[in-house]
């Protein structure tokens, strides 16, 4: 299975909700690999961390530097999470047309919705490819007891949907960025580590 998360607007919180599936595929036993097609390569300076830090490692990170996704990842492991580009449409689109689903990360806005408009477009153009091929938005960094998330998800109308997983804003997630860890690792029983537990049952529960 190959997830892509993209979205060309910068700042929801992508990298980050990569890395935690590809986590949580792994802490599940899963053969997992992370490819960081982020020119930023903000995956890939994650993992550095966890060296630095000398954390296990947890699944391979590779950085790809060119606009095509290539087969061989698929074989040797049985996930592989995209941490897709922002504004680059050629990476973009190679991201889509390699992955089985498309999550597009978008902050509780009608402003990251808008701008999102641009990533729904090529996977509609991608469904005449593969017409087998899922997308929804994931709704991002969103603030604790308010009901934004909830007004955002009744205004995604048309040919991509949003899962019912809300992530919140929590301080567990800037404080893996910095530490190179996972929220799990952090605190095992946590409202995050919970979150993305729920994500993933999600995404996986989009193929089943």
């Amino acid at each position: 299975m190959i997830v892509g998360l993209i979205n060309q607007k910068g700042g929801v919180g992508k990298t980050t909700l990569a890395t935690h599936l590809a986590g949580e595929w792994g802490a599940r036993g899963g053969r997992v690999a992370l490819i960081d097609a982020d020119p930023q390569e903000s995956a890939l300076d994650w993992s550095r961390m966890r060296v630095r830090s000398g954390l296990p490692k947890l699944f391979d990170v590779v950085s790809l530097s060119q606009e095509t996704m290539h087969p061989e990842y698929t074989t040797t492991n049985d996930f592989v999470v995209i941490d897709g580009p922002s504004r680059n449409t050629g990476l973009a689109r190679s991201t889509i047309l390699a992955s089985d689903i498309v999550l597009i990360p978008v902050q509780p806005s009608s402003y990251d919705l808008w701008a999102s408009a641009a990533i729904v477009s090529l996977v509609c153009e991608a469904r005449t490819f593969k017409p087998a091929l899922k997308a929804a938005f994931v709704i991002n960094r969103c603030i604790a007891s308010t009901v934004i998330g909830r007004d955002v998800r009744e205004a995604i109308t048309g040919d991509v949907s949003a899962l019912r997983t809300v992530i919140g804003q929590r301080v567990a997630f800037a404080e893996s960025v910095a530490t190179g860890k996972l929220v799990r690792e952090l605190e095992v029983n946590s409202l995050a580590t919970q979150s993305i537990s729920a994500l993933f049952d999600e995404v996986i529960g989009m193929v089943s």
